[in-house]
C-alpha cells in the first residue's frame, strides 16, 4: 500500500505538470531574477534562543482544518510581534495552502520566510525565489541523493537557504554528505504521519556535525522546547499548536519564554 508521502508525491508531479503549462521555466527564472533580495534565514535563527519558526498552516491531511478562515498576513504579524525568528508557510494544496499565502506573509512581516512544500524539481526552486521565499524545504525521504544535492546547490546559487529534512540516521548521513548547513529533524514520519519528539533526541545523541539543527513537528509546550534544547536542537518549527484556539501570539510567547531563565544565544 502506498504511504501518505507516496500519494502526495504522485499528486505533486501532476500538479507541477499543470503549473509548467501555465508558466514556462524561462518565465519563472526571469521572475526569480527580479525578486527582492532574500533575507538571511540562518542568521535569524542564530540570533534568538529559543529560535521559533512559526508556521502558517491552514489544514493537515491527517487532522483536517486547523484554523478556519486563516488570514496569513494577520497571522504573520502576530508571529512577528510574538517573537518568532522566522515564518514557515505551507504552500501545498493537501494542506489547503498556496503561493498566495507565501506572498501575503512576505509582504506583511520582515521575518525570513520558509516555503514548506514537497520539492523535487528545479522549477520549484525558481518558483519559490520568484514568490519571495528566503528558504526552501528539501525532504531527503523524497529525493535520490544526486537530485537532493542538485536542488541544494541551486538554492545556494539563487541566494536561498535550504532546510534539509531528515527522519532517521540514514537520511541524516545523506544531509551531511551534501553539505547541508541547516538540517530539520522531522518528528513526524511522513509515511504514516505518526509523531514522536523522541526522534530528535535519538538522532542528536550520536550527531557530531556542525549544521544548525531544527526540530520539527509535535512541539506543543515550553516543556517540549526545553527537552529538545537539552538534546541539542538549535531551533524549533511549530505550527499547529500555535494556531489551534486562535491566539497565535499568546501561544508563541509561551514558547519564546521557555528558555528565558537560561538567557542568551549559544
Amino acid at each position: 500500500m502506498s504511504s501518505i508521502l507516496d500519494k502526495i508525491f504522485a499528486a505533486k508531479r501532476e500538479e507541477l505538470a499543470e503549473v509548467r503549462e501555465r508558466a514556462p521555466l524561462e518565465t519563472v527564472r526571469k521572475a526569480a531574477a527580479r525578486a527582492p533580495a532574500p533575507r538571511d534565514f540562518a542568521a535569524a535563527l542564530r540570533a534568538r534562543r529559543p529560535a521559533i519558526i512559526a508556521e502558517v498552516k491552514r489544514a493537515s491531511p491527517s487532522k483536517g482544518d486547523i484554523l478556519p478562515d486563516l488570514d496569513p498576513a494577520a497571522v504573520a504579524r502576530e508571529y512577528a510581534a510574538g517573537g518568532a525568528a522566522c515564518i514557515s508557510v505551507l504552500t501545498d494544496v493537501h494542506f489547503k495552502g498556496s503561493l498566495l499565502d507565501l506572498r501575503a506573509v512576505r509582504a506583511a512581516a520582515s521575518l525570513p520566510v520558509l516555503r514548506k512544500d514537497f520539492m523535487f524539481d528545479p522549477y520549484q526552486v525558481y518558483e519559490s525565489r520568484a514568490a519571495g521565499a528566503d528558504c526552501i524545504l528539501l525532504i531527503v525521504a523524497m529525493l535520490p541523493e544526486a537530485e537532493l544535492s542538485e536542488l541544494h546547490a541551486l538554492a545556494g546559487l539563487l541566494g536561498l537557504a535550504a532546510l534539509v529534512e531528515v527522519h532517521d540516521a540514514r537520511e541524516l548521513e545523506a544531509a551531511g554528505r551534501i553539505g547541508a548547513g541547516l538540517i530539520g529533524i522531522n518528528n513526524r514520519d511522513l509515511h504514516t504521519f505518526t509523531t514522536d519528539i523522541g526522534v530528535t533526541e535519538r538522532l542528536l545523541a550520536d550527531y557530531r556535525g556542525d549544521a544548525l539543527v531544527v526540530s520539527e513537528s509535535g512541539i506543543d509546550s515550553a516543556a517540549d522546547i526545553r527537552r529538545l534544547d537539552a538534546a541539542g536542537a538549535r531551533a524549533f518549527l511549530v505550527g499547529e499548536s500555535l494556531l489551534r484556539g486562535g491566539a497565535p501570539r499568546a501561544r508563541l510567547g509561551e514558547l519564546t519564554r521557555a528558555l528565558g531563565e537560561q538567557g542568551g544565544a549559544r
